[in-house]
């Protein structure tokens, strides 16, 4: 394949008067190429203006850039694949500011994760939030939190701007049960990764840079409360990558209430497919349900930390992916050496049966740690 031919094709599409560009991600079929190409672009002086222009995203084996919106790149005979870099949003979720009165939440004791805190806290164990960012000085989670990155500006800490971090990182590892909350995994380390900005959104560049920075840094668990519509194989490259990688992925199925459709990247079979109950243990009627999801896990009004050392009552399968993610930790701090599809089984034999009738076939259950715990045992 000519990289040459490429790079004549991108040094070409500079020099279009344009207005209206778009982000896009190009990816190399084989990693020689890749190489070659991030080689020329370094060593080139010729091709310096050239580098304000690409970005690299060492796990997918490509580049994101900036280019006119009318570019057609030579993509040498199918060697070089190339899409929309699209924005992606944390899933939106109903909410509303409110005092703590019970510093254990009503999801944290409908999956029994108090009655497993005598065997395991989830220490250590390492959950990378790729989200909005984290409030450090919540009192409730300071003692939980590692440095994280922010891939919005490098040079600053991942602090949220937002809330939506801040919220499910307190469900999975608040410990502060005395005086404010206690999450899932009270003793597990939080690594904030800022990928989405203060309104909740985040290019999908963005969210494979966070993955690679979770899978460099060793974090065992990734949190993803977040989705879209739009299929990305380049979103599927860097999760295929963490999933072999042996870094467990959870993800949010959306809320859109509907019955066959799941959010991307919760489709994609490397993750674990959340969907969101209510206190009765039936399906929220927000949540996004079927065959496509993995495990249900509590996710309608639930109170957790928030911006300046608050409170905030939210509802969404995003708040159902942080107790999930919670309870990996809790059996990870057990069983370390648990790979991404073993943890899925377990969590598939373990499931509590959801109370509603128009499931009753389903296979598909709500978490419950005791269950997990003791079918991880027998595995």
């Amino acid at each position: 394949m000519n990289i040459a031919a490429f790079i004549r094709s991108l040094q070409q599409s500079r020099s279009i008067s344009s207005t209206e560009t778009t982000k896009r991600i190009i990816r190399f079929k084989h990693v020689s190429d890749y190489r070659t190409f991030v080689r020329q672009l370094s060593q080139n002086d010729k091709l310096r203006p050239l580098r304000k222009l690409v970005s690299p995203l060492p796990i997918i084996r490509g580049i994101v850039c900036q280019l006119p919106a009318s570019t057609v790149l030579d993509c040498s005979g199918g060697h070089i694949w190339m899409e929309k870099d699209c924005l992606i949003s944390v899933n939106p979720s109903s909410q509303k500011s409110l005092a703590l009165d019970n510093g254990m939440p009503w999801g944290v004791q409908q999956i029994k994760a108090p009655q497993a805190w005598g065997v395991t806290t989830g220490h250590r164990v390492k959950v990378g939030v790729i989200d909005t960012g984290i409030d450090f000085n919540h009192p409730d989670l300071r003692h939980s939190l590692l440095r994280g990155i922010n891939l919005l500006n490098r040079s600053k800490m991942p602090y949220d701007d937002n809330g939506h971090g801040t919220h499910i990182a307190g469900t999975i590892a608040a410990a502060n049960g005395m005086h404010g909350m206690i999450g899932v995994a009270p003793r597990a380390l939080i690594a904030p990764v800022k990928a989405f900005d203060h309104n909740g959104s985040a290019f999908v560049s963005d969210i494979i840079l966070g993955i690679e920075w979770c899978v460099r840094n060793g974090i065992d668990v990734i949190n993803m409360s977040f989705g879209m519509k739009n299929r990305s194989k380049a979103l599927l490259g860097a999760v295929t990558n963490a999933y072999n990688s042996g870094v467990i992925i959870v993800a949010s199925s959306g809320n859109d209430g509907k019955l066959r459709s799941v959010d991307y990247p919760a489709r994609y079979p490397q993750t674990i497919s959340v969907g969101a109950t209510n206190r009765s243990r039936r399906v929220a009627p927000f949540s996004n349900r079927g065959a496509h999801i993995d495990i249900y896990a509590p996710g309608e009004k639930i109170t957790s930390a928030w911006l300046r050392g608050n409170y905030n009552e939210m509802s969404g399968t995003s708040m159902a992916t942080s107790h999930v993610s919670g309870a990996i930790a809790l059996l990870l701090s057990l069983y370390p050496h648990l790979t991404p599809a073993e943890i899925k089984l377990i969590m598939k034999r373990s499931m509590q049966p959801l109370r509603n009738a128009k499931n009753r076939r389903s296979s598909t259950g709500e978490l419950d740690i005791v269950r997990m715990l003791q079918a991880a045992e027998k595995l």
